[in-house]
């Protein structure tokens, strides 16, 4: 019995010869759907042929066996002639179908300067060789040797059934196809992509301009440079998300560089406020740049009245105080009487006003006017001068929460006095008489009871009348 090298493979329209020894080799021709083999002996003249079908779907035969046992005389095949001696040798071949080897590897994602791994998985393996092949078709790895001299490559796993490679310090140039091949014949392949991740550099604002005025527009740029996929870049002012727009430029090296502009009206509400340039790539998280606006605005103007607190009195002195307050801050504050001149003897100091001695003449409207590089404001103060004494016959403002607790501790107390009163009167119950009724124990009908009652003085026996 002979054993042709198992795992040798036949497939559809492959015509190929396998070696089973020195003085034996077998034949397979294939078409479509027939395949012929045959079965010689090169010492022979003659030779035995068989046909046999392929079945329905398959993709070639695996040669298990060659088995020697005794011949028959063969005249002719196909019509051509052939030696009569007999043949020393019958050659039944067994060819097995394919029983489903499958060989996948999965693409690899990675950042440069990392490491990758590359798996060859075999399923329903027979014996086969594994091998990793590089982008340029070069034996990284054959089974467990590694051919391939750059040490980077190193052997993570090798089994029947996996071939396991890593890849450290992984650069721009290590990407591209890898091939796992599954030593067959014809071989098996397998791709694994692997794409090497390029994180861009910290991103960086410009402004069109340093300082913006309130009301006008703004241009904010937002670059991300060197990065592999080109980035992406969102816009964020405060908890707001904004909108930029985009430009994605290539380099000769296959790095992208991305720009956003975003275009900005403010208001004097938005300085100080955070703008900040957001980074999404696969290979960083958290890449973000930030710039704080700066708004200048016209002032902001508040006149408080310091004295009187009350109403303004003839007689009485008046102190006014301008607040301003903007950006840049007002270099410049003013006083004046509105359709009139302001009184002679006022008092002016920067941002206060003081009048002394009011009168009825002084009555108007008082503005106190404020600017910057940006614009100007200003308030109004009426001023309305009282009689020397209105507002002294006002009803003096009433407490009601001491007067209600006054009534409680007068009702309390008459409560307490009724109870005490009660509580005597129930103890000291008894009887007493009326002037009428003196003397009428003793008397034998009611004419004498009249007659002691209005003469009896003389009574020993007489009860005093007491009133409680």
């Amino acid at each position: 019995m002979f054993e042709l090298a198992r795992g040798s493979f036949w497939g559809k329209g492959v015509t190929g010869v396998g070696r089973v020894s020195d003085d034996l080799s077998c034949v397979l021709h294939g078409g479509p759907t027939l395949s012929l083999f045959l079965c010689l002996a090169e010492s022979q003249h003659s030779f035995r042929a068989r046909r046999s079908i392929m079945p329905t779907g398959a993709q070639g035969f695996y040669i298990r066996r060659i088995r020697v046992v005794a011949a028959s005389t063969v005249n002719s095949y196909n019509g051509q002639a052939f030696n009569s001696r007999p043949l020393p040798l019958l050659l039944p071949i067994c060819l097995c179908p394919d029983e489903g080897q499958n060989l996948g590897t999965d693409n690899v994602s990675v950042i440069e300067g990392e490491m990758a791994t590359i798996s060859c998985r075999v399923k329903n393996n027979d014996d086969s060789v594994i091998q990793l092949l590089n982008p340029n078709r070069q034996t990284i790895y054959f089974r467990d040797v590694r051919p391939l001299k750059d040490s980077r490559f190193q052997l993570v796993n090798f089994s029947d059934n996996e071939l396991r490679v890593s890849l450290s310090n992984v650069s721009l140039s290590d990407e591209g196809r890898y091939v796992c091949q599954l030593y067959t014949d014809p071989p098996q392949e397998a791709y694994a992509d692997i794409t090497v991740l390029v994180p861009p550099g910290s991103p960086i604002i410009d402004s069109r301009e340093d300082v913006v005025s309130e009301g006008n527009e703004t241009e904010l740029t937002c670059t991300a440079m060197g990065s592999k996929p080109a980035a992406s870049v969102r816009w964020m002012k405060g908890e707001q998300e904004l909108t930029g727009e985009m430009t994605v430029d290539e380099t000769y090296d296959r790095m992208f560089t991305v720009t956003s502009r975003l275009r900005l009206a403010v208001s004097k509400e938005d300085d100080g406020e955070p703008v900040s340039c957001v980074i999404d790539h696969p290979a960083v998280k958290g890449l973000r740049a930030q710039r704080y606006l700066e708004v200048l605005y016209k002032p902001e103007v508040k006149i408080v009245q310091g004295f009187p607190e009350g109403l303004t009195r003839e007689g009485e002195n008046l102190e006014l105080t301008c607040i301003a307050k903007g950006k840049p801050q007002p270099h410049q504050i003013s006083w004046l009487r509105v359709d009139d001149d302001v009184p002679s003897h006022t008092v002016i100091t920067g941002s206060d006003l003081f009048i002394e001695n009011l009168n009825k003449s002084y009555n108007g409207t008082y503005r106190c006017i404020a600017s910057n590089a940006v614009g100007e404001a200003y308030d109004d103060y009426i001023l309305f001068v009282y009689d020397s004494r209105a507002g002294d016959g006002a009803p003096q403002k009433i407490d009601h929460a001491v007067i209600g607790g006054v009534v409680a501790v007068v009702m309390f107390a008459i409560l307490c006095a009724l109870i005490v009163l009660g509580r005597y009167f129930a103890r000291h119950k008894g009887t007493y008489f009326t002037h009428e009724a003196k003397g009428a124990d003793d008397a034998a009908d009611a004419d004498t009871a009249i007659i002691n009652a209005e003469g009896g003085h003389n009574n020993t026996d007489e009860k005093k009348e007491y009133y409680i």
